[in-house]
């Protein structure tokens, strides 16, 4: 068979479960089995050992412990601490509520690495507050949504655990290279914020006192304190990302636990419970998406993509381009580890030949997943918000449309301007470029 008809076959019947509302994880792995059935070379039995062979990584163990730690501080109470300090630092500007979520979603990504526990822990808190205070709804879940991909961009991140892991780029240069895209989202998202609040004439809080202000931020930097810990642990060379994921465990569980004291024995278990069952969903994705790729590979499906694009004379910023939409598309499908298992190997032949910085292929590749957690179909992070908000997920979409545009901004930046994103790695660790 030939890499065309390979493809074919494979995301064409991938696609029919997908509508077919067959779970993502199951339909990667039987979009392999006809290729396996028809190839005499093949067997089926290589499905389950490719997909055991992926989990045979280090670096995956790193992704239940990082959910867990985002958990435990979710279960903490640390979110009620950090909407404290943002309403002390930005409560005071035109659609305080609103500048407060982005704050809140932007110091809770440096602790968690989720933007599913963002959405959650955030959403759950906040949305209910800023019905009550005359925000519209509509507003008040898309702004909860599109904040919280900020979680997957600023270091920590579990999609850029995952990607380092997988493409071999050093996880502590994917840190860095997201702290200034992830600053540049919260500083144009707050900016739509203040049109909106214009608009719609938003409330405001009173400003805070300078001892008000300090108030809030003794109460909530041992939380501050935590993207600290394991980045700098990982960038210093400390410790691994999977070793700094238990230590973000251990000291999540500590903070609940001993100085908060606000998670109680009988809580363990269900913090425990929940992120075991979202570590097991992400882990299966990655198996069956592990296959999936690399059937790909084997009929040098990769390789014929590249050979029929490098006939146009791709630079640098055309292939950046055709990489964002790429991932933009399949991210509206699927999850984000599955889609840079399979799209990212796929693209990654395509990077290399037209001499596109690792980092800056995985950023793009990254930003531009972050919007298939707020666009439909999949928009897990939307779907999160809106069931707290009580609203269809059709409400919210004008809104969410308004606030992705800076987001789209970033991304066009990010591919213009490689340098951005690559200055710090390079000058705080250059021995990660």
């Amino acid at each position: 068979m030939s890499p065309g008809e390979v493809a074919a076959i494979m995301f064409g019947v991938f696609a029919i479960l997908i509508l077919l509302r067959i779970p993502v994880s199951f339909a990667l792995g039987l979009a392999c089995i006809p290729i396996l059935l028809i190839d005499p070379r093949l067997t089926p039995f290589l499905l389950i050992n490719e997909m055991w062979k992926s989990y045979n990584a280090f670096i995956l163990l790193a992704v239940p412990f990082f959910l867990l730690a985002a958990n435990l501080m979710n279960s903490a109470g640390i979110t009620e601490r950090l909407v404290s300090l943002a309403r002390a630092t930005v409560g005071h500007l035109p659609g305080g509520l609103g500048h407060i979520n982005v704050m809140v979603s932007m110091l809770f990504a440096g602790i968690s690495g989720s933007s599913t526990a963002d959405a959650a822990g955030i959403g759950s808190l906040l949305i209910p507050a800023m019905k009550k205070q005359g925000y519209d709804t509509e507003f008040s879940v898309a702004i909860t949504a599109c904040s919280s991909v900020m979680g997957v961009i600023i270091p920590p991140s579990i999609m850029m655990v995952v990607w380092g892991g997988l493409m071999s780029v050093s996880i502590g240069g994917l840190f860095l290279a997201g702290v200034v895209p992830g600053a540049l989202i919260a500083i144009f998202m707050m900016g739509t914020v203040l049109i909106y609040a214009k608009a719609r004439i938003y409330p405001i809080y009173q400003r805070a006192s300078f001892k008000e202000f300090l108030q809030a931020f003794g109460k909530s930097v041992f939380a501050l304190v935590t993207p600290a810990i394991i980045v700098g642990g990982i960038v210093g060379g400390i410790f691994t990302p999977t070793e700094a994921s238990v230590v973000a465990v251990i000291y999540s569980a500590i903070l609940g636990g001993v100085v908060y004291r606000t998670i109680g024995a009988k809580e363990f278990p269900k913090v425990l419970y929940n992120s075991a069952r979202l570590a097991a969903i992400s882990l299966f994705c990655i198996g069956t998406a592990s296959a999936f790729g690399w059937l790909l590979a084997y009929f040098r499906v990769p390789q014929a993509l590249v050979d029929f694009i490098s006939g146009y004379g791709t630079s640098i910023a055309t292939t950046g381009l055709l990489i964002a939409i790429s991932f933009l598309l399949i991210g509206m499908f699927i999850d984000a580890i599955p889609a840079i298992i399979i799209l990212g190997t796929i693209l990654l032949p395509l990077a290399e030949s037209v001499g596109m910085h690792p980092i800056h292929f995985a950023i793009i590749g990254v930003i531009s997943l972050a919007f298939g957690l707020v666009t439909p179909p999949y928009g897990l992070c939307l779907l999160i918000s809106c069931s707290i908000g009580g609203i269809a997920v059709s409400k919210a979409l004008k809104d969410v449309a308004a606030l992705l545009l800076p987001l789209l901004i970033l991304l066009g930046l990010v591919i213009l301007f490689p340098e951005m994103i690559l200055f710090l790695p390079r000058w705080l660790t250059p021995q990660f470029m």
